[in-house]
């Protein structure tokens, strides 16, 4: 199974701005300057994160992007799904009832084996990344990158990452960062 750069892109970008403090926002520009990716691929991408309200999209001189709701309630899978869509990554096409030795209809009663077998591999990755959250991540990271790697992304962030103002900051305080959402 093969995902798109822009999954890879949107859970790196997502975890980055879990780390960001409350009303803190990143423009697409720095993100993308961050990652050291295409900023025009990347905000694609980010669109489709604003769009599944995994992230915010906040318009003006404060603006950039921010999580929609807290890491702890945004998994892996929801990065994926929102970039690549719910279909299933195998798609049985039941080419075993085709060509010179196929039989008729009912001699294929039972499911396809190879069918069956990538469904089920499919379903555990896919609860694994719903069982893992952009909070566990960050975890991980903290607990095991490089102190200096981390150093240097704090450092890049204070300089890069844009404070909500003392109003919006206010407001924050008194109303939940939580959106509702479907998992």
């Amino acid at each position: 199974m093969k995902l798109g750069d822009g999954v890879e892109w949107g859970i790196h970008c997502a975890a980055l701005l879990a780390g960001l403090a409350p009303g803190a926002t990143l423009p697409g520009k720095a993100l993308a300057e961050y990652h050291g990716v295409s900023e025009s691929y990347l905000l694609k991408h980010l669109k489709a994160l604003t769009a599944a309200n995994l992230l915010e999209s906040v318009p003006g001189p404060r603006g950039g992007y921010r999580l929609a709701r807290a890491a702890e309630r945004i998994s892996l899978l929801d990065v994926v799904q929102a970039i690549d869509g719910k279909e299933p990554a195998f798609r049985c096409t039941e080419i075993r009832q085709r060509g010179p030795v196929a039989g008729d209809r009912s001699a294929y009663r039972r499911p396809c084996a190879i069918n069956a077998a990538m469904l089920r591999a499919e379903e555990a990755w896919r609860a694994e990344l719903a069982h893992t959250t952009l909070a566990d991540i960050n975890r991980s990271v903290l607990a095991h990158a490089d102190k200096g790697v981390l150093a240097r992304g704090a450092q890049w962030l204070a300089h890069n990452c844009r404070l909500a103002s003392q109003n919006e900051s206010e407001l924050l305080k008194h109303q939940p960062r939580e959106k509702p959402h479907a998992r």
